[in-house]
């Protein structure tokens, strides 16, 4: 089901272990499942900015990471939402906070930010959640595999249940090829056979939620229906706008133009699919392809919006 209709099942507390572009999403929309919102940030002038600001009418409690308010706040809360990166090869909340996080009596659900990166290279060929990740051929998402297991061990150890999602590339409001078009940041790399996996974030935020209501466990991959190459996806972009599209650069020639970081986006292809988010997470994506995310942003004057979550 499309849980923009809100679940039943309203629990008290929600910490968020990191307070990014997914959690804002995600407090925006179906913040109202909680009585409380936490957030955790490592920077007291953000921390101050976030707590400010209202999403979907919510305020955010926002305390700093490495504070002792937060290990109370953990040791009381009924849901924690991680979106923290990984930090010097390992997980930064269970670096810190481990030991809270096994003794809270409250807790019922984990989510578990990640991402596809995890699998690494499979040639293009479809993948699923029961693909082998190996940290020696996602060479991009190492870390996040250790991350990955470590809360899986957590898991374990204290039964509470930890859903994994696994993220394609993620867009929105304030974070779109419509905007970066706008703004002359967009380079067309072309790579014959190269496809990436999106998201949008509201069908992120649903993913979510449908994971807090049902306290589910496993790995689950969030994107679309339709894996395309990042050239077609910006010249559609460019066709909203009615304007041309940057000009093709071969991949060969990319280094040219592109950080080693972006250019290594891409050495790998892979092809997601997400049957296991519809059968047992229960969503129906809102956006089941760039073509329709991208249209609605369009439609809402995004490529002119200055990004807010509100």
């Amino acid at each position: 089901m499309d849980h923009g209709a809100r679940g039943a099942g309203l629990m008290a507390t929600l910490v968020c272990l990191g307070l990014g572009y997914c959690a804002q999403h995600y407090v925006s929309e179906f913040g109202a499942r909680f009585d409380r919102i936490i957030g955790a940030t490592r920077s007291a002038e953000q921390a101050a900015a976030l707590g400010q600001q209202r999403f979907g009418g919510r305020t955010v409690e926002m305390l700093l990471f490495d504070g002792a308010s937060l290990a109370a706040a953990i040791a009381q809360a009924d849901a924690l939402l991680v979106s923290a990166a990984p930090a010097d090869g390992r997980d930064p909340v269970l670096a810190n906070f481990k030991t809270e996080i096994e003794a809270a009596q409250r807790l019922r659900s984990a989510v578990y930010l990640s991402t596809l990166g995890v699998y690494g290279d499979s040639g293009g060929t479809w993948i699923d959640e029961a693909t082998e990740v190996s940290p020696a051929r996602a060479r991009r998402g190492g870390a996040r595999i250790a991350a990955e297991r470590d809360w899986q061990a957590l898991e374990e150890r204290r039964s509470i249940p930890v859903a994994i999602l696994r993220l394609g590339g993620i867009y929105g409001p304030g974070q779109n090829n419509l905007l970066r078009l706008q703004r002359g940041s967009v380079h067309r790399v072309v790579k014959p056979g190269h496809v990436s996996n999106r998201i949008h974030v509201y069908d992120i935020a649903q993913a979510i939620d449908a994971a807090f209501a049902s306290r589910a466990s496993g790995v689950f991959n969030l994107v679309d229906d339709e894996p395309a190459p990042p050239s077609d996806q910006i010249a559609f972009a460019a066709q909203l706008l009615g304007i041309n599209p940057p000009p093709e650069i071969p991949y060969a020639e990319a280094a040219k133009v592109l950080s080693p970081m972006a250019l290594s986006f891409y050495e790998g292809c892979i092809r997601a699919r997400n049957d296991k988010l519809k059968s047992v997470l229960g969503v129906r994506l809102r956006y089941p392809t760039y073509r329709d995310g991208l249209r609605a942003l369009y439609e809402v004057g995004d490529h002119h919006a200055a990004g807010e979550v509100g």
